[in-house]
């Protein structure tokens, strides 16, 4: 049996189902690969082994929102919706990192759907933990105000007190538009909390964006 079956994600199945997935070889794909893009048909299920895929939506004026990212013991919405309910992608999915990965494909899938049980509860248990992280993406985007967002994801992605990422970048993670993370910013510094530079934030009063952070939260 390939070393990959042997991970936790995959520990609660049956043994016919282990015996099907053993034979498929698990893949190694480069950050900034795209796994598939708008209008494409779902062509299996994958289980992220490491690393970090991201998910954007992109509206008719061309801006971007991160939908959702999945990590190992994480399922993709849009890929699940492909398999089980025909629909084509509406998202783009970019690798973060470099990643490993194992693609199911789709009679590999549904047959498995079909015919055993564990597997059926792992897909669904995962596809429902990300519909949950998807209500609340949806929440702090309708209900939280943007400084709020902005503020914890800074902290979020930080490597020490550095952020390295561009304003557009930023506005696709909090769901905004550029021009807002911008003004947010630049009363960010004008209170001493930040510094900015081209494609990068320096945190210079954490506790202060701790608290903005948490006030969105209330």
């Amino acid at each position: 049996m390939t070393a990959w079956t042997d991970s936790p994600l995959l520990s609660s199945l049956d043994g016919p189902a282990r015996d099907t997935l053993a034979r498929l070889a698990a893949l190694n794909v480069p950050k900034g690969a795209a796994l598939f893009h708008p209008g494409d048909v779902a062509k299996g299920f994958v289980v992220v082994l490491s690393g970090r895929i991201e998910v954007y939506l992109t509206g008719p004026t061309g801006r971007e929102i991160l939908l959702y990212a999945v990590e190992p013991g994480e399922s993709c919405v849009q890929t699940t919706l492909g398999l089980l309910g025909g629909e084509d992608y509406s998202g783009e999915a970019i690798a973060a990192t470099d990643c490993r990965l194992v693609l199911i494909p789709r009679p590999t899938f549904l047959a498995l759907m079909d015919g055993s049980e564990p597997f059926r509860r792992f897909v669904f248990a995962a596809f429902a933990q990300r519909m949950q992280g998807m209500m609340h993406v949806l929440e702090r985007v309708a209900f939280t105000r943007v400084e709020c967002r902005l503020a914890a994801e800074l902290l979020h992605i930080a490597e020490g007190r550095e952020v390295h990422a561009t304003q557009a970048e930023l506005a696709t993670r909090i769901g905004s538009a550029r021009e807002v993370v911008t003004r947010r910013l630049d009363q960010f510094a004008s209170r001493g909390w930040v510094t900015t530079e081209r494609g990068r934030v320096s945190l210079t009063d954490i506790p202060a964006l701790r608290r903005l952070a948490a006030a969105g939260e209330d």
